[in-house]
């Protein structure tokens, strides 16, 4: 994207997550404070730009915790869905803290605004580099 572009693009996803907070909750009197909606505003983006690139998580297995390789798609879905099912329940009340709908906004706006901001020169560039995974000792 180059600076200019991204900041306008991570302005323009906290913005769109300030309305989108707003329109769900208007007579809130909680203020909203914090930098979430316009990073899952970057998060968008990245869905939109890299959907296959593998992330690492860690699962708990009982006692035992390991390391699982996901494709961005699913891990970035399986937050959405969680940001959607828990704004969901803070329409109830008694929720207050998190700006759900803040990040689901951010979030459709990154999705929406990143092939506007996005330079293919860059994208290309960053694809034709082969991501291979950092050598670690047991690997020498």
């Amino acid at each position: 994207m180059g600076r200019a572009r991204f900041i306008l693009f991570y302005l323009l996803s906290g913005l769109a997550a300030a309305i989108g907070q707003v329109v769900t909750d208007p007579s809130s009197g909680i203020p909203m404070v914090g930098a979430s909606g316009a990073i899952s505003g970057v998060m968008g983006g990245y869905l939109v730009l890299y959907p296959n690139v593998r992330v690492y998580t860690l699962v708990p297995l009982g006692f035992f915790i390991t390391s699982m390789a996901l494709p961005a798609w699913v891990m970035l879905g399986y937050w959405f869905l969680i940001q959607f099912v828990s704004g969901l329940a803070a329409f109830g009340g008694g929720m207050g803290g998190v700006a759900f709908w803040a990040h689901i906004g951010g979030f459709v706006a990154g999705v929406v605004l990143i092939k506007l901001f996005a330079r293919s020169d860059y994208i290309a560039e960053h694809r034709a580099h082969q991501w291979r995974p950092r050598r670690v000792m047991s690997d020498w």
